[in-house]
């Protein structure tokens, strides 16, 4: 391992030396080298971000004692790992039809649509971006100066919502997703929507994308 560092209070971003081909938004089973016992995490880098820069990147949720995983010790740098993948069919397409794209992300599921983003930056992939996040508080938002730059360069309409709100200081959406939120960020129904969250929203999302005429074939659920 290569680097371990805090996004939120509760999650940390965990680099991995090395590389193996992959798609943006797969995922790998990540363990212990001591450990038999692995669990999924999606892949937070882009496959070009590992091809120059040598590394693979996950974003790991971590309790109060900063355990992870099966209750895993702490993770530390240069501790050894056991890696197992690519696995999913979660992936950006190589040459969608569309050209309009809705990411909707719920904590952690920021980090396969993060690979996404940039893979399609990377290769080109004209189109128009949006990502609607959704996190418990304003500090739970992982690589929220990244996404706000990309806005800021209009590579990306990036709509923020706290579901815990937060202090007077935050500009952003409170509460759960909300159909009208969806709405506002739809144009057409040719709209490619890549939803990875919490359960309660994978399963909530879809339903309100199809109440606003998205065919059920645009819209793409990371699911274990």
């Amino acid at each position: 391992m290569s680097a371990v560092r805090r996004a939120t209070p509760s999650t940390r971003l965990l680099r991995l030396d090395g590389s193996f081909p992959y798609r943006a938004g797969q995922a790998a089973q990540l363990g212990p080298a001591a450990s038999e016992l692995t669990v999924p995490y999606s892949i937070a880098s882009s496959p070009e971000d590992t091809a120059s820069q040598g590394f693979i990147e996950f974003l790991v949720k971590v309790d109060a004692q900063e355990r992870w995983g099966h209750h895993f010790d702490p993770l530390r740098r240069g501790q050894r790992m056991r890696v197992r993948g690519p696995l999913g069919q979660f992936t950006l397409p190589e040459q969608p039809a569309e050209r309009d794209f809705l990411f909707i992300a719920g904590g952690t599921g920021i980090a396969p649509l993060r690979s996404m983003l940039r893979h399609a930056r990377s290769i080109e992939l004209h189109g128009s971006y949006r990502l609607l996040y959704s996190a418990r508080t304003p500090a739970d938002f992982a690589y929220l100066p990244e996404l706000r730059g990309m806005a800021r360069r209009r590579e990306l309409q990036l709509t923020l919502t706290a579901t815990r709100g937060g202090d007077d200081r935050w500009k952003g959406n409170r509460g759960r997703i909300a159909i009208g939120q969806l709405a506002a960020l739809i144009d057409r129904p040719a709209t490619l929507c890549f939803v990875c969250g919490p359960a309660a929203m994978v399963d909530e999302v879809p339903r309100m994308l199809g109440e606003l005429g998205i065919d059920r074939g645009r819209i793409r659920l990371e699911e274990w």
